[in-house]
């Protein structure tokens, strides 16, 4: 049986935009996703704002289809499974624990709605199983029976944890699973992903902005641009050695918390382009600071395996290649 838990081959997703008196326009939103997952792996996706992250982890959850490619999930297409069948295998754990949590429910009712849904146990074993996950995310026993506008923002999230985990998933989404906490309480939950995933051998997808998040949880990171994966590797090469401009330019708009410190300069020389009428060649090319007159026509090819990526001239290969020769 193959370690991979989830492939993904060719996938796009396409949207028609436009006003009802206006001309349709194409919005491609994924084009052309390629990736491979492997049992007890984190996956980190990266990118700005519009990259297309979203709509993958959508497309995961069955919110919307792929208008072409295929996704496999432990060898089988994904749209092969019914909805209860892929609620089983792939759950998400979503950004504001403030939204996520339905008021009028207890944390019991919350945490096992999964298993209710599907008819899993009786009333007691459900309650008995809530409990047993309850502590194992660190949650008081008390707060069971509590409604979520009684627990802090770092408690809601534990519940939105452990409601993901009661059906035993295959893969895990986490959406920026602490951008709406506070800080002193972001390091807990990541802590406690971080625990959960070796303990339960949890194949898990990170979708954040939080390059820091992602160095600490990621096994593997892909950087997405305009709907494309633009590199991918293991994540302590590519937050050392990046070969993508894009990446290089990601991990240097990191804010250093010093006094008198100014936003740091990307070297990035346009805005970011549209998904309705994407550039030519390379589309990283107009906000590239070291491309060629190539990279306006010809469409980079994905280099590599291991660690690949999309660029007539990546960075850093030199030091790659001798550290690679040196170990």
């Amino acid at each position: 049986m193959t370690n991979d838990v989830l492939i993904m081959r060719g996938v796009t997703r396409e949207y028609a935009v436009g006003g009802p008196f206006a001309k349709k326009k194409t919005l491609k939103a994924l084009r052309g996703i390629d990736l491979t997952v492997s049992r007890g792996q984190t996956l980190g996706l990266v990118g700005e704002s519009g990259c297309g992250k979203s709509t993958l982890a959508k497309i995961l959850l069955g919110v919307e289809e792929p208008t072409a490619g295929i996704v496999l999930v432990d060898g089988r297409p994904l749209n092969s499974y019914d909805r209860l069948e892929r609620a089983k295998l792939i759950q998400p754990v979503f950004q504001d624990p403030y939204s996520s949590l339905n008021p009028r429910m207890t944390v019991e009712a919350i945490i096992s709605a999964p298993l209710a849904v599907r008819g899993v146990g009786t009333r007691v074993s459900r309650r008995k199983r809530v409990e047993e996950l309850a502590a194992e995310v660190g949650l008081p026993r008390h707060l069971v029976d509590a409604y979520p506008s009684q627990l802090s923002g770092g408690q809601r999230q534990r519940v939105a944890i452990a409601r993901a985990l009661i059906g035993e998933p295959k893969i895990l989404i986490c959406d920026e699973p602490t951008s709406a906490l506070d800080v002193s309480v972001q390091s807990q939950i990541l802590n406690l992903l971080h625990r959960l995933k070796q303990e339960l051998n949890l194949t898990m997808i990170l979708i954040s902005h939080n390059l820091a998040v992602v160095h600490h949880l990621a096994d593997e990171v892909a950087v997405m641009y305009l709907g494309q994966i633009v590199e991918r590797g293991p994540s302590e090469e590519i937050f050392e050695r990046p070969h993508h401009p894009y990446t290089d330019a990601l991990l240097k708009a990191v804010l250093i918390p010093r006094p008198g410190s100014r936003l740091p300069d990307l070297g990035l020389q346009a805005e970011f382009p549209s998904p309705v009428n994407p550039p030519s060649g390379c589309a990283f090319h107009p906000r590239c600071p070291y491309a060629q007159a190539d990279c306006s026509r010809i469409a980079p090819a994905t280099r590599g395996e291991r660690r690949s990526y999309r660029c007539h001239y990546p960075l850093n290969l030199a030091e790659a290649s001798l550290t690679s020769a040196a170990s």
